[in-house]
């Protein structure tokens, strides 16, 4: 493997992506499923035709398209990417998942929810966009598990590029045994990996210690099912269309070495990894009382780097062999 060269396009472009404040008209947009309706936003930059349009893809659990999640709080890191690629020329499609804000009614039974069914959300987002002629290409962006989400859509319709932003190349099952491991006393962790086991070979279990419920209770072990037989750098590698692999070295929940190992599975992906960015996309310190604030700051604004980031790539993919490094 060749060693990083500069990324200079960030650069170049980062006057342009971060002057003034943003001048955007955001108009509600819905998809309608057979299943109910899903709630988004259309965000249009002002005074030009968008160069492109990106449809937005949140991450886990509750997180709906402004990145907020009820859980861990108010960061609006979401909502502040649609602004950032705003300004930079680009319209952007952000939604909220079925069962989630204003897509709650589309949720339906938790039982009957399969990551697929994100997954065809997004691709049928990709065609609605798509048939509507208003923009010149579609690009796809997701965040943490919307990256997985977001490259399985991207096989599925016409995507121009695709967008990777703190996404794992790990698949569910490595990720909940790396988390899981220094918070479970030794009798709990036999337990999560008997579950573990179980349900990474599609076979649901009664069989759950009352503390590990709230992560495996029958009516999610479908779910989880689901999403472990994915494994994002395998998906990632069936992309025929340019790739950004996006990475902060603060973040917490997802290393630089997972972008790195995604890369590897297509080595003609670019890879921007950028300083002192967190999970959440914002230039936070790595120590934990500064990331737990970071959830719940909604006035914490985007890293300085990462607007000119995607602006470059969107302007001008990267070319094999696409390794690249910015910061």
């Amino acid at each position: 493997m060749q060693a990083p060269r500069s990324l200079s396009w960030p650069v170049a472009l980062a006057a342009l992506a971060l002057a003034g404040p943003a001048r955007a008209d955001e108009h509600p947009i819905a998809l309608q499923t057979p299943t109910g309706t899903l709630n988004g936003t259309l965000h249009l930059p002002q005074d030009t035709k968008p160069a492109a349009v990106v449809l937005i893809v949140a991450g886990s659990g509750p997180t709906d398209r402004d990145g907020n999640n009820p859980l861990a709080g108010r960061n609006d890191s979401l909502k502040m990417l649609a602004q950032a690629l705003a300004r930079s020329g680009y319209a952007s499609v952000r939604y909220d998942k079925r069962g989630i804000g204003q897509s709650g009614a589309a949720g339906g039974d938790e039982s009957a929810l399969r990551l697929d069914t994100y997954v065809d959300d997004a691709a049928a987002w990709v065609d609605k966009l798509n048939a509507s002629g208003r923009y010149p290409a579609v690009a796809v962006a997701g965040h943490s598990e919307g990256a997985l989400i977001g490259m399985l859509a991207a096989q599925r319709g016409k995507v121009a590029s695709f967008i990777s932003l703190a996404g794992s190349a790990d698949g569910l099952g490595a990720l909940l045994r790396k988390q899981l491991a220094s918070q479970l006393p030794p009798d709990l962790a036999v337990a999560n990996e008997r579950v573990l086991q179980s349900l990474e070979q599609g076979k649901p279990t009664a069989d759950v210690p009352a503390p590990l419920l709230s992560l495996y209770r029958p009516s999610v072990q479908p779910y989880l099912i689901s999403s472990l037989r994915y494994q994002p750098a395998r998906e990632l590698g069936k992309l025929n269309v340019p790739v950004l692999l996006v990475q902060g070295t603060t973040d917490i929940q997802v290393g630089v070495e997972q972008a790195r190992a995604l890369q590897a599975a297509k080595p003609d992906a670019c890879l921007a990894i950028i300083p002192g960015m967190n999970h959440l996309l914002k230039e936070v310190a790595a120590d934990l009382p500064a990331q737990q604030r970071s959830y719940g700051d909604p006035a914490l604004p985007l890293h300085g780097e990462l607007p000119a980031t995607l602006a470059g790539f969107l302007r001008k993919p990267c070319q094999p062999p696409g390794k690249v490094t910015a910061g």
